[in-house]
């Protein structure tokens, strides 16, 4: 194939060489091939300034990221056919891994598939795209979903906010079979049913499943604090593994809908809500002296960009401090993150500062991260952004 050039300025491919796949706007030599030649979503050999091919990219003159590696072989371009061949490739990862057909199926970048998020629930597929280049294999996509799966429905929701920065309109589409209202899955033996529609990304959040599974062993005979519980993702798992009481914070009227209704599908009476401001209801709960032998912070992001670093952290703090105050003498706090810009080693730091903060000495017992099935690429930090903490928390012990 012959693909149009993007030459990249001097010394601009030594982050690329490193094992990094983006190319930013600033990188490119808007002399020798300017943005404005080229239309959104095609394919283009780059090239460094000494012309030395470096590969092929998904391009994107609107946005910051106009580059996105498809090949360090730069007469391979995205056919049909290779993206079938890297969607299988990811399937056989996903079925080694878990047992029943419930997973993140392809994580972007990590499965060099960039602008591309596939979420499986049993026999119902739920596509995200959110790049130019990829929203160009719409079809390719769905005709490999159906190779690959025989899915009965394949759903595009393709309403997250990187749309906009890619200049591509939002909208949900049914691409196969009829849409169910209702998703359904399975994590760690555990069963849950979430909406399709109005449901945040994908309608479930795949990438905290080990540490749930973790905190299953702390569980029994505990009493639970899930706080921003959405759907109930941590407190039904620790009410399914033998939690005496669980109760789920969460501001979304519909999400606490969903809790119960989990709730009932496991069969489960222990489990109570609150609905409202996760910052209220914390320092509410505090006022009125209630105390928990466990709880379980896991935020949305409240650090979405680099600017927002200080009020972020600060938030994460504030936070912390109010979940480590509910703690029985003998607590665990299970401290999450998604994060990206916050290090595990920050959210460390930060709880440490936490307990020095309200007088209570803390162990960090466990430190967990994103699922197989988001798998980090080391050059790439952007694919590492989940992290946990499981904290014991002790009062007057020294």
């Amino acid at each position: 194939m012959n693909f149009p050039v993007l030459y990249l300025r001097k010394g601009a491919e030594r982050r690329l060489r490193a094992g990094h796949l983006w190319v930013y706007s600033n990188e490119v030599d808007i002399k020798r091939s300017p943005l404005t030649g080229f239309e959104a979503g095609v394919q283009a050999e780059l090239r460094a300034s000494n012309d030395k091919p470096l590969g092929t990219v998904f391009v994107n003159p609107h946005a910051l990221i106009c580059g996105r590696l498809i090949s360090r072989d730069p007469t391979h371009g995205m056919t049909p056919q290779r993206l079938t061949q890297r969607m299988e490739i990811a399937l056989e990862l996903r079925q080694r891994l878990f047992n029943k057909p419930f997973y993140r199926w392809v994580f972007g970048d990590s499965d060099g598939l960039s602008g591309l998020v596939i979420d499986r629930f049993g026999d119902t597929v739920v596509v995200q795209i959110s790049s130019a280049g990829m929203e160009q294999m719409k079809d390719a996509i769905v005709r490999a979903i159906q190779r690959l799966t025989q899915a009965s429905s394949i759903v595009l929701k393709n309403d997250g906010k990187m749309r906009k920065v890619e200049g591509l309109e939002n909208y949900v589409e049914q691409a196969h079979g009829s849409a169910p209202e209702m998703l359904q899955l399975e994590e760690n033996g555990v069963k849950f049913e979430v909406p399709l529609a109005g449901g945040q990304k994908t309608g479930w959040f795949y990438d905290h499943r080990m540490n749930r599974a973790r905190l299953q062993a702390y569980a029994p005979g505990k009493r639970v604090l899930d706080v921003f519980s959405y759907v109930g993702g941590w407190g039904i798992q620790a009410a399914s593994a033998g939690a005496t009481s669980v109760t789920c914070i969460d501001s979304s009227a519909s999400a606490i809908e969903s809790v119960h209704h989990n709730a009932r599908l496991n069969g489960l009476t222990n489990v109570d809500t609150i609905e409202g401001d996760a910052f209220d209801a914390l320092k509410a709960l505090a006022d009125e002296k209630q105390k928990f032998d466990i709880v379980v912070l896991d935020p949305p992001a409240l650090i979405p960009r680099r600017r927002d670093q200080k009020a972020g952290e600060q938030a994460y703090a504030r936070l912390n401090q109010l979940g480590l105050r509910l703690l029985e003498r003998d607590g665990l706090l299970v401290s999450a993150s998604c994060s990206m810009h916050l290090s595990q080693e920050k959210l460390v730091d930060i709880i440490r500062g936490s307990g020095r903060k309200i007088d209570r000495f803390v162990q960090l017992l466990e430190q967990g991260h994103q699922a197989p099935d988001h798998p980090i690429i080391p050059g790439i930090a952007e694919t590492d952004y989940i992290k946990s903490c499981f904290v014991r928390s002790l009062t007057g012990f020294l």
